[in-house]
């Protein structure tokens, strides 16, 4: 059988390189299917901006990612899949979609104390998708939420343990830890990527619930429902795109991810719309 041919592509996207650690999650599991990811970054951070307008990113990144040849679509993003989900499964029926779901419910099964920290975005605590969550599964816990602000933006110029994000974790986390939590949920894609900076400022009796493996198990199941699972026994390609700078976005997936031989193609926004660029930059493993 030609894998190659039969495996179903698997469209990624997310405002930056916070996706990046969800995608991680699904070559880990996943490596057989080939993946494109795309990075808006000419529009990072999605948390501050209104609903509407990261609704209409999305659909225009779905539309774009359905028309480089790929079936199922990951919204690796709390922002978008806060702001989107819905909107998209009923723009595009005939598509399967996975998002973004706070990890309430699990840290709400496992607390000792009762108390849960969530850092997330405005726009994902404002989201109904969040309220669904806490309303069905937390309703006996007691939240302490935080915003976070800058930590995106410091995880995407990438400072992901300088004094920056210290300062801003330690004024989100040090209220949490005096009110007794012992778990903190990830509400956010780029933070799984300051997990060991979070570990240290909470301490080794706070456990971190990092997302990204649970959303590679929910595209796994998505596959296998549809049929579209395809044989392991190889590593598929990666293609990547950006609406920011190429060569920028290059040095975070390596950094991020290690190195891949992969393309970073220029994605620019036009009329409402997401389209090619012309410049290309190609990052190549090391020997």
């Amino acid at each position: 059988m030609d894998t190659q041919a039969k495996a179903v592509t698997i469209g990624v996207f997310d405002s930056g390189v916070g996706g990046l650690s969800v995608l991680r999650a699904i070559r880990a599991l996943l490596p057989q299917h080939p993946v494109i990811y795309l990075a808006d970054q000419a529009h990072v951070p999605y948390g501050p901006r209104a609903l509407e307008e990261v609704r209409g990113f999305a659909e225009a990144i779905t539309r774009f990612l359905l028309g480089q040849g790929a079936r199922v679509i990951v919204v690796a993003c709390n922002t978008a899949s806060a702001a989107a989900l819905y909107h998209l499964r009923a723009t595009f029926p005939e598509v399967p979609f996975v998002g973004m779901e706070p990890a309430v419910k699990p840290a709400a099964e496992q607390t000792q104390t009762g108390r849960v920290g969530v850092l997330a975005t405005p726009a994902t605590f404002q989201g109904a998708l969040y309220a669904s969550v806490v309303e069905r599964f937390a309703s006996h816990v007691r939240l302490y939420q935080d915003t976070c602000p800058g930590l995106v933006e410091a995880i995407e110029a990438g400072d992901l343990d300088g004094e920056t994000p210290r300062r801003i974790l330690e004024r989100a986390l040090q209220p949490m830890l005096a009110g007794g939590i012992d778990t903190v949920v990830l509400g956010c894609t780029h933070y799984p990527f300051v997990i060991p900076l979070i570990q240290s400022i909470a301490g080794p009796g706070v456990r971190v619930i990092d997302p990204a493996p649970a959303v590679a198990r929910q595209t796994q199941r998505v596959l296998e429902q549809r049929g579209w699972l395809a044989p392991s026994g190889q590593t598929n390609t990666l293609r990547f795109f950006t609406s920011g700078e190429a060569e920028r976005f290059k040095a975070q997936v390596q950094r991020l991810l290690g190195e891949h031989e992969a393309a970073v193609e220029k994605v620019v926004w036009s009329g409402g719309e997401v389209k090619p660029a012309s410049s290309t930059i190609v990052l190549t493993s090391r020997t």
